[in-house]
């Protein structure tokens, strides 16, 4: 069984496209971009759908544990420790 890896994540709500655009060198965070407004938890889901298809891995594996109301966010993934390995931009 895997670990849980933990990322810290700054989203931008209401852009043109749905995207993980991929690590700020200076902060250590994962910049992703959502067409969701943050209102209903909307923002929150397509974060998590984004990481998930970015990672490869399935939704249910992929949580915010932190920020749910921020746009700085701690996003807890289950998996093998080498899942942040996989990550490919866009």
């Amino acid at each position: 069984m895997g670990s849980e890896q933990r990322i810290s994540v700054r989203v931008t709500p209401r852009s043109s496209v749905d995207e993980v655009v991929g690590w700020d060198d200076g902060s250590r965070e994962l910049i992703v971009r959502v067409k969701a407004a943050p209102v209903d938890n909307a923002a929150n889901e397509a974060t998590i759908k984004a990481i998930a298809k970015a990672l490869k891995v399935p939704k249910f594996k992929v949580r915010i544990v932190a920020g749910a109301k921020s746009r700085n966010k701690t996003i807890a993934i289950d998996g093998d420790p080498s899942v942040l390995t996989r990550f490919k931009p866009g």
